[in-house]
């Protein structure tokens, strides 16, 4: 190809291309370039996967977390067959931030207890509402 002629004309300055070059309204050029990637290597550190060898369970009482379970699983309209643990996130479960307030509502009828809202919104998991009911009955009863 052959490159543009700059020819200036008083302040402006004209570009000419070659004949074969007229009527392409746009010419683009590629230009490709890769170079070797170099990891810094730090012997004192190490990088090492660990095997997950125990299973993190909540506080809770096996029996307020099947109750748990239900009443999730009511609220939200959940098939029976639907699999729910006591790891199980409320956002998995598809259930908002009004579905939450529900549940909450639904646990404290059942549990007859009462929830503030500081300890309402740091529920993520059905483990982590069944541990908060487990504490909340243990001080009430205190």
């Amino acid at each position: 190809m052959a490159a543009p002629v700059a020819a200036a004309a008083g302040r402006s300055a004209v570009l000419a291309y070659s004949p074969a070059l007229r009527g392409m309204d746009a010419v683009s050029f590629r230009v490709s370039a890769s170079f070797p990637r170099q990891r810094a290597s730090f012997p004192s550190i190490r990088v090492q996967r660990i095997p997950k060898r125990f299973q993190v369970s909540c506080s809770a009482k096996q029996e307020t977390i099947e109750k748990v379970c239900e009443i999730v699983k009511g609220q939200l309209a959940l098939p029976e067959d639907s699999t729910v643990t006591g790891e199980t996130k409320f956002v998995d479960l598809g259930a908002d931030s009004l579905d939450t307030v529900e549940i909450v509502m639904g646990l404290e009828e059942a549990f007859q207890i009462s929830v503030d809202e500081s300890s309402a919104q740091e529920i993520q998991t059905v483990g982590d509402a069944a541990a908060l009911i487990d504490k909340l009955i243990t001080e009430k009863d205190a």
